[in-house]
């Protein structure tokens, strides 16, 4: 039986919302939202790192950690602190922002991303590569690009992109496709795949997720864009009152 969606099409992502600058202490900062799934970025550093042997004197070291609330989502509460799945998605997020970031500038320093999701609805790894790579770019980090990404997926032998949380429930042959793609370049710099999928499927459904990228791209540059334009437009009026 071939799926359809009831409230989007297939290829067409949940409706999106993205800020940066909003956590005022930290270095960088930036939300992401799709759907349902919240996700929030910080970045601290370039600073000391420690313990010193895990110092790299070519360049700056990234780290990232990564958790959700224990209410965040509808289903059972999650438990604080570190778990397996959290150090995993720790991982590969940063395995797939570090091709964008030179931190050359850098060397024997640390920078920490620290991703929070308050609210999930599946999708909750992308979400929080999207908004890391806008707080990246919020703390002035030298990047050759942003990096978005997207939950692809498949669904009773229906390629789909931005799989919500029904849709992985779901009972069938389902696959689950997490993606983050460089839209400059188009080189994926991560793909992982839960289930099982044909391979004429696979093809369709990252093809799918690219084209779901470039949308996404789009909502994260429009938002460095307006913060740039709100913080400049703050600095003028400083001026204008010293003046």
């Amino acid at each position: 039986m071939i799926y359809k969606r009831k409230d989007r099409k297939e290829d067409e992502t949940r409706a999106m919302e993205a800020k940066v600058g909003v956590i005022k202490n930290a270095d960088g900062s930036a939300m992401f939202k799709i759907g349902k799934t919240m996700a929030y970025a910080a970045v601290y550093g370039p600073k000391n790192i420690y313990p010193r042997f895990l110092a790299d004197p070519t360049k700056g070291v990234l780290r990232v950690s990564y958790a959700m609330m224990p209410f965040a989502g509808a289903g059972d509460r999650v438990r604080p602190g570190p778990n397996r799945r959290s150090k995993e998605i720790a991982l590969v997020t940063k395995q797939a922002l570090e091709p964008v970031l030179d931190l050359s500038d850098f060397p024997n320093s640390v920078i920490d991303v620290i991703i929070e999701l308050p609210q999930t609805d599946a999708g909750t790894r992308c979400a929080g590569i999207c908004a890391a790579s806008m707080a990246l770019a919020d703390a002035g980090l030298t990047m050759k690009d942003l990096v978005s990404a997207v939950a692809a997926g498949c669904i009773n032998g229906t390629p789909v992109v931005d799989v919500s949380k029904e849709e992985e429930d779901m009972k069938g042959e389902n696959a689950d496709i997490p993606i983050a793609v460089i839209p400059r370049t188009g080189e994926i710099s991560l793909l992982q795949l839960d289930g099982e999928i044909e391979k004429e499927h696979l093809i369709k459904a990252i093809e799918m997720a690219k084209t779901a990228c470039k949308k996404i791209y789009e909502v994260q540059k429009e938002a460095i864009k307006k913060s740039y334009e709100v913080s400049q437009w703050i600095m003028l009026k400083n001026i204008l009152k010293i003046c």
